[in-house]
């Protein structure tokens, strides 16, 4: 547990014991007093206490066991403690409420008119108890909205009956110390009133906890944050659903499928956070699912579909001729492959590209053989690679743009020579410019020098260091 979700947790219960020990002052006082009083409203709303008492143990428990962290057997944590404690509390709201209204209508209806004893005793049990309930109800709230405690927020609602039933009771008193022989027992009546009520708000909001009812509003908010992310194109769905302080859920966005394993991840753990600082409350499972965008370009979904069957592709241009879409490109395949072998995996992945792009489409894949496996090699002779840096520089004579080759560097290896160097082009040249003479330069050395299998140059712009 980090020390932030133990910091909550200890002020839960703090606040929950200290309920505890409030319930019960009030419960013995009044029920005190009630006796001596004969009030009907008073003994009612001791009964109120007595049953706010037995609830609030019931929560500081459901708060000690809803802290409990996750195991194998409560994935989610036991959060949902506090919803079936909170739940009690309700039914032990309605039935004090139907008790007191089977009391007050026995002496309303059925009753000779009794009034109670009004001392100052009795109004000051009555106004201390009102001062306890002002008191607990700020500290419930505050730490009930500080924590998301669903148990802490019943114990609020409960405290405030209370303090709606002894005022009523004081009230009542007042009327039957002035003349009104019935005002005890109308009292009575609404302190009944005030009990349902609180239930009712209680147990309508903890029902919509025990069946996953989304928070009002949240669904609508987690679509719109996730949106701010850059990549996000849309969100396909929201689920979420309360669990005592936490919210769980699932979200599924939609994504470019040009994007790569990480840049998804890395996409994910943004909303993540555009979310966690709005709602730290809230974990989410996030699913990303590729999505074909209008922007992708004919050559963009020629590479993806390369990609996708593992299938090295470069150099692949594209074409619209008479109406009819042309491609080609070149596609490497396994050097040690036979022609038969690489000429069924050009002819399938052309089938993938017509119902890609239409059974009309010109597909034309040019084979190239590709090495997988490392070539082990070493440096060649400094002869040798003095020769070829040579006949690179002989080439480059003939060139109008590639100039200075340098950085030559010469390996031999079983499969024959590897030839790697550098060479100087002016910075406004086009690539396809450059790249052009450094083929014919590459072409004529490897026509002199048979032993060479591969060439790979690299242009630096003239007056920089390569």
């Amino acid at each position: 547990m980090s020390a932030h979700a133990h910091h909550h947790h200890h002020a839960k219960e703090s606040a929950a014991l200290w309920s505890v020990l409030a319930s019960g002052l009030l419960a013995a006082g009044k029920f005190a007093v009630g006796l001596f009083s004969g009030s009907l409203a008073l003994l009612s709303e001791a009964a109120h206490s007595l049953a706010d008492t037995v609830s609030t143990i019931v929560t500081w428990l459901a708060v000690r066991w809803s802290g409990k962290p996750a195991d194998e057997d409560h994935q989610y944590g036991h959060g949902k403690i506090e919803s079936v404690a909170a739940l009690i509390e309700t039914g032990v709201l309605f039935a004090l409420a139907l008790g007191v209204l089977a009391q007050a209508g026995r002496r309303l209806f059925f009753s000779a008119p009794q009034t109670p004893q009004v001392t100052p005793l009795v109004l000051g049990v009555v106004l201390i108890s009102i001062a306890i309930d002002i008191n607990r109800i700020r500290v419930l709230r505050r730490v009930a909205q500080a924590t998301g405690s669903q148990a802490l927020a019943a114990d609020a609602l409960h405290f405030t009956s209370d303090l709606a039933g002894s005022v009523t009771v004081l009230l009542g008193l007042l009327a039957a110390r002035l003349g009104f022989v019935y005002g005890d027992t109308v009292a009575a009546l609404c302190v009944a009133g005030f009990i349902g009520v609180a239930g009712w708000q209680l147990g309508r909001r903890t029902l919509d906890t025990l069946l996953d009812a989304a928070p009002t509003g949240r669904t609508q908010r987690l679509r719109e944050l996730a949106l701010k992310a850059p990549g996000v194109v849309a969100v396909e769905s929201v689920r979420v659903r309360s669990d005592g302080s936490k919210v769980f859920g699932e979200m599924v966005l939609a994504v470019s499928r040009a994007l790569t394993l990480i840049e998804v991840s890395a996409l994910k753990e943004r909303v993540c956070s555009h979310i966690a600082s709005e709602f730290p409350d809230t974990e989410l499972i996030i699913t990303a699912q590729p999505r074909v965008l209008d922007s992708e370009t004919v050559r963009e979904r020629v590479l993806l579909s390369g990609q996708r069957h593992h299938l090295p592709l470069h150099h692949v241009t594209v074409q619209e001729v008479s109406g009819t879409l042309s491609i080609s490109f070149d596609m490497e395949v396994d050097g040690k492959a036979t022609l038969a072998e690489a000429h069924t995996s050009a002819e399938e992945f052309k089938r993938i590209l017509r119902e890609e792009f239409g059974s009309a489409t010109e597909v034309e894949p040019h084979m190239e053989p590709l090495d997988a496996a490392p070539l082990s090699g070493k440096d060649a002779d400094p002869a040798l690679v003095e020769r070829i840096a040579e006949e690179l520089q002989r080439g480059a004579e003939h060139s109008m743009l590639i100039r200075e080759i340098h950085d030559v560097r010469v390996r031999t290896t079983a499969a024959g020579w590897v030839v790697n160097y550098h060479c100087r082009a002016l910075g406004h040249l086009t690539i396809e410019a450059v790249h052009r003479d450094m083929d014919a330069i590459e072409h004529s050395v490897r026509c002199l020098c048979p032993e060479i299998v591969r060439i790979v140059g690299h242009a630096d712009v003239h007056g920089e260091q390569g």
